[in-house]
């Protein structure tokens, strides 16, 4: 099988697991390992090519989000503490301060998790028999807050402790089979946050976390280097993980404003069961 199609394949793979509740770790695993492929030829370059694609999805979806987020950075700074909502002519930029606010707070349970225990995971828990364990209980989580309460809140209602806890389940997401995009919308739902408002808050809550996880591992890129033909293929993964996973958010979005998760949850059991039998089989 063509190399060329092996990364268009992973890429799509990347592209649409990591913003559909469904943990990309877990498929990239189960996809090299089911059909064998190559784990040098798609080791590290390929990861930090792949994350950056889905990188660029966040950005090209949000881009107008982002925007206001960055030019709120400085008075956000300013505050001294989380503001206050407004709803006068100014409105927008406060909304946009509180962001800066949240996702900052947001992003620090994960990036605690990745510079401690980033190796540990990576030796010892990126294996087909965590990932059907993580999977399946992701799919309870997503019955579970389904059926809790009612969603009636909005992101701009979230404190910095609720943004906290959802960092939390951010981080969990960095062991294989959990699913960052999954494991925060559970918890932004069993804060009562409404499905389509937790979605856009995860997606860009997500995008520092996946900035630095390939721009931690670019020293080792570096060192490593880029053997012959190498270019093309992340090149390769890189767009198909980005128009991929553009139409994943776009999807996701707009699928959460009228059904429940529990699709992905039978997906996941559906995934986790084959998962078992493979591995039963030898």
């Amino acid at each position: 099988m063509p190399t060329s199609f092996q990364a268009a394949f992973l890429g799509v793979v990347q592209g649409l697991t990591e913003f559909l509740p469904v943990s990309s770790s877990a498929h990239l695993i189960l996809a090299r390992a089911f059909f064998g492929w190559d784990g040098e030829k798609f080791g590290l370059p390929f990861d930090v090519a792949i994350h950056l694609g889905t990188a660029l999805a966040v950005i090209a979806y949000f881009w107008r989000d982002l925007l206001r987020i960055v030019a709120a950075v400085p008075r956000a700074l300013r505050l001294a503490g989380l503001p206050g909502r407004s709803h006068g002519a100014n409105a927008p930029d406060d909304e946009a301060a509180r962001l800066v606010w949240l996702i900052g707070v947001g992003t620090i349970p994960a990036g605690i998790v990745g510079l401690t225990l980033d190796r540990y995971i990576e030796e010892h828990l990126r294996s087909p028999q965590v990932t059907a364990v993580t999977l399946t209980l992701g799919a309870i989580g997503f019955f579970i807050v389904e059926r809790w309460g009612d969603q009636r809140r909005g992101e701009g209602t979230l404190s910095l402790m609720e943004a906290w806890w959802i960092g939390c389940a951010q981080a969990l997401a960095l062991v294989p089979g959990v699913s960052r995009s999954g494991a925060t919308i559970t918890a932004a739902m069993l804060l009562g946050v409404r499905r389509p408002d937790a979605a856009r808050f995860i997606f860009l809550l997500g995008l520092p976390a996946i900035l630095a996880a390939a721009a931690k591992e670019l020293p080792e890129l570096a060192a490593t280097g880029f053997a012959p033909g190498d270019l093309a293929l992340l090149s390769i993964g890189i767009a198909t993980a980005a128009a991929i996973g553009y139409l994943s958010i776009r999807f996701f979005v707009r699928y959460l404003a009228r059904h429940s998760l529990d699709a992905f949850a039978w997906y996941r059991l559906a995934l986790a069961a084959s998962v078992v039998v493979w591995l039963a089989l030898g």
